[in-house]
């Protein structure tokens, strides 16, 4: 199993808003999702990117990481087996990634994610 990228998730109230601070402030270009409560910007000479939701649609709390793996089944079973606190369990969402959230020991919630399909 191979991590391949980690993105903040952060709060915020108004996209809007943030698309003003994001892009007009900070010039980085959104990278729509094709959902109204999550959004993610980019700049695009470095790859540095931010995810911005108002609140995840189908999780019972919000996370503030993705991570994003090669092989999300084989992590959540081995999270499983450790005994860590699955908080939302592995689904395939309808947008296209597998994915299930942990509380990490700092008690941060992760979102464990991986491109389905």
């Amino acid at each position: 199993m191979t991590v391949d990228a980690i993105m903040p998730n952060l709060h915020a109230s108004d996209l809007d808003a943030a698309r003003r601070f994001y892009v007009g402030e900070l010039g980085m270009a959104e990278q729509p999702m094709g959902h109204d409560w999550v959004t993610r910007f980019v700049d695009p000479s470095t790859g540095a990117a931010v995810q911005v939701q108002i609140r995840d649609a189908t999780a019972p709390e919000d996370s503030a990481a993705t991570v994003k793996v090669d092989d999300v089944d084989a992590l959540y079973a081995a999270m499983r087996a450790a005994g860590y606190e699955i908080v939302h369990p592995l689904v395939t969402e309808a947008w296209g990634v597998r994915r299930f959230f942990v509380r990490s020991p700092g008690g941060a919630v992760l979102n464990i994610a991986q491109r389905h399909g």
